[in-house]
């Protein structure tokens, strides 16, 4: 059964200068440009959510999680799962990095390709605000070297 909320992760490679590479990916559907996105299912929390999704949609296994602060809300009717369901009009997406190495990313049939861009272009290339918003927070966080305290991991 699928759960209340949405996660958002976003791939990212730290680059040796100091500077970050993002993971964006082309929806097989609809073409759109996003990071990796799903629903919760049953009694996952959104940190479990996140893994599972990072690992379906792009093969990634990562024990490097860090929690962001952006939470966007989405409308229910973009889910037909959540459309007939009384009193619920919005669910929370919740935001997370992933920290990952070069090349080891292997994307599934919901994308149809993906890239590794700076930050203005994967900027560019969003077309969801939360995505752009999350973005931001995380390129914020990692230029000043305060990427998020808490990592999760395995």
């Amino acid at each position: 059964m699928r759960a209340e909320f949405q996660v958002l992760a976003i791939p990212f490679i730290r680059e040796t200068n100091g500077s970050a590479k993002f993971v964006v990916f082309r929806r097989s559907d609809d073409g759109c440009w996003q990071f990796i996105a799903g629903g919760g299912e049953d009694s996952e929390a959104p940190l479990e959510a996140t893994k599972r999704e990072a690992k379906e949609e792009a093969g990634l296994e990562s024990d490097r999680f860090y929690g962001l602060k952006t939470v966007s809300m989405i409308p229910i009717d973009v889910f037909r799962e959540h459309r007939n369901k009384k009193n619920l009009y919005v669910i929370p997406e919740h935001c997370f990095a992933v920290e990952i190495e070069h090349g080891n990313i292997t994307i599934s049939k919901e994308h149809s390709e993906c890239k590794i861009l700076n930050y203005e272009e994967a900027f560019r290339l969003l077309k969801y605000d939360g995505n752009k918003t999350a973005l931001w927070e995380l390129n914020e966080k990692l230029k000043s070297g305060k990427l998020p305290s808490k990592i999760y991991s395995k």
